[in-house]
């Protein structure tokens, strides 16, 4: 089994979890990767979600080799028999730990942002790591677990070797792991996409869960009307055929965005779903769906088939508002490449009831004429390094007559790959979606460092 990214292991794991759901449960996630597995763990289950933050206590003379490991709250975890046979004094051990507390204490004020440690006495706790090699690790972090007072220790992870998975079910009440392969040599083989994960990274998925949750707890208490909740797979119908997508609206969502993937793409598409994942900790609900059959998409000229592919957009759109999850909701349209001009010409339909746009290294060009008829206002995003559709794209801008702004990302080419480039630009989106789903009011041109590469908003 193959992981797109931690995302989508995320959610995978998350069905073999399911039984968990409103169980009173707390995700803790094993920084840094682990976080962003756990974060999709907790948003399925409706549970907060915290780091876990461990620190083994090695040896001396030979620290890869553990005599213990320490977590928060004073918990300590200590290997009488390795120590004795090391010949390690009380001294030695205390040297040890008082290092390695600094350094947990540092990180985990990093990661939490000040915020206080979720209480885990008396719950269950799901410790989620985005793979397991040798498993010390994972081993330490459910000991302290318990030691902090969980009523039920349940160890989850994606993929991990079969003789770590039966020592490691000795540690805990229940173990799921969705692949254990004999040919396992390390994590980041069954992954697609398997970057290092940042600090930031870490901070920004803590942050937006613990905000999601006061949400989710606020648009459930006695009183609240707002949109119903749902994070799952979902078939689009659409003028007779039925696309795979993945909606995910939370109770009380401002809006629903709805993604049109670009060429030789698929609902798949990471960096659809890094936006989606910015969007939703937003509290935007967001529509990932393929815009092809698997059939169709073999066809090299449906992919730039732009009046089928705004077809299909429009179908999905009013599915879309058929879904109890999103009765009402406001509609915006996030394109990318093709898909922005499959974006805009479905727009422009004077029924569409669109409500914003967002195109990212999009190509309006292809939407011709029917650019004009756009009035949902379009803020189009693009890289300062892709000098041939920045072009385009301020071609489109001057025959637009909606409200919109163009965007320029610094250091950016097509596919915003440069460090930071596709998070700058995904929050770009939300700051105007939020603005329009919301309140329908025109934000001020974007503060970009270059005027020159910055038009103003018409």
């Amino acid at each position: 089994m193959q992981f797109t990214d931690r995302i989508d292991a995320g959610r995978r794991l998350a069905e073999s979890l399911r039984d968990l759901h409103g169980s009173d449960a707390v995700v803790l996630g094993l920084p840094r990767g682990g976080v962003v597995v756990a974060r999709e763990v907790a948003r399925a289950l409706d549970a907060p979600l915290d780091v876990i933050v461990v620190r083994k206590l090695g040896v001396p003379s030979r620290p890869e080799l553990g005599m213990g490991a320490i977590g928060e709250g004073g918990v300590r975890i200590i290997n009488e028999q390795v120590m004795r046979f090391e010949g390690i004094t009380e001294a030695d051990l205390m040297a040890v730990e008082e290092r390695e507390r600094d350094e947990l204490e540092r990180r985990a004020d990093r990661f939490r942002s000040g915020r206080e440690r979720i209480p885990v006495a008396g719950r269950t706790v799901i410790v989620v790591d985005d793979g397991i090699a040798t498993g010390s690790t994972a081993r330490a972090a459910c000991q302290v677990a318990r030691a902090q007072g969980a009523a039920r220790v349940v160890l989850a992870v994606p993929v991990a070797p079969p003789d770590t998975v039966a020592h490691l079910r000795e540690d805990v009440d229940e173990l799921v792991c969705l692949d254990t392969p004999d040919d396992f040599f390390a994590v980041g083989q069954w992954y697609r996409d398997f970057r290092q994960t940042t600090d930031d990274e870490v901070v920004a998925c803590l942050d937006d869960a613990a905000a999601a949750h006061a949400r989710d707890q606020a648009a459930s208490a006695p009183g609240h009307h707002g949109l119903a909740g749902c994070d799952d797979e979902v078939l689009v119908e659409c003028a007779g055929v039925r696309l795979p997508g993945h909606l995910t609206v939370a109770r009380g969502a401002i809006g629903v965005v709805v993604f049109a993937h670009g060429s030789d793409s698929s609902r798949h598409s990471p960096r659809n779903q890094l936006v989606a994942r910015v969007l939703n900790e937003a509290g935007l609900g967001t529509l990932l769906f393929d815009l092809l059959t698997t059939e169709e998409g073999g066809h090299r000229e449906n992919v730039f088939d732009i009046e089928l592919l705004a077809g299909r957009l429009t179908g999905a759109t009013a599915w879309l508002r058929e879904q109890p999850e999103a009765f009402g909701a406001r509609i915006g349209y996030f394109g990318a490449s093709t898909g922005a001009a499959a974006a805009l010409c479905a727009a422009a339909d004077p029924d569409a009831g669109v409500t914003a746009i967002v195109s990212r290294g999009g190509r309006p060009d292809l939407a011709g004429p029917r650019l004009s008829a756009v009035t949902a206002p379009t803020l189009m995003i693009v890289g300062s390094d892709d000098h041939y559709v920045l072009d385009l794209n301020r071609a489109a801008q001057a025959q637009l007559q909606c409200a919109n702004s163009l965007a320029i990302v610094q250091g950016a080419t097509h596919l915003f790959e440069e460090p930071g480039t596709l998070h700058q630009a995904a929050e770009l989106a939300c700051e105007w979606f939020v603005d329009h789903l919301t309140r329908g009011a025109t934000p001020e041109p974007y503060p970009f460092t270059d005027p020159d590469l910055n038009p103003p908003m018409k």
